[in-house]
């Protein structure tokens, strides 16, 4: 089993990796949106990032996913009728993607 230390460690490269692929800074402002808001919907984050790129509602909804899922930064709570899901940033990592995305 890996330590709590481990899994930053991965987990940073991940993301580390996965901004450095980022030519628009689409993903850099997302990042910079959970940040500031913390708790967030695929539409929410889409008429967010609406206001500065021009970019499609599953491009958002498929870079969220990304960041839940393979780096695994994201909490996501589904409401009761599980119509809408509500993705929140980690506690554990809020400063590491900090660091991370005011770095690069």
């Amino acid at each position: 089993m890996r330590s709590p230390h481990e899994i930053k460690s991965i987990i940073e490269g991940r993301l580390r990796n996965y901004l450095s692929r980022d030519r628009t800074g689409i993903r850099r402002a997302m990042l910079q949106i959970f940040l500031r808001i913390r708790s967030l919907t695929i539409a929410q984050i889409f008429e967010e990032l609406n206001k500065r790129f021009t970019i499609s509602y599953h491009s958002v909804a498929a870079m969220v996913g990304i960041i839940a899922s393979r780096i695994g930064i994201l909490h996501v709570n589904r409401n009761r009728e599980g119509t809408c899901s509500i993705y929140q940033i980690k506690e554990q990592y809020v400063d590491l993607v900090t660091r991370i995305v005011g770095s690069t």
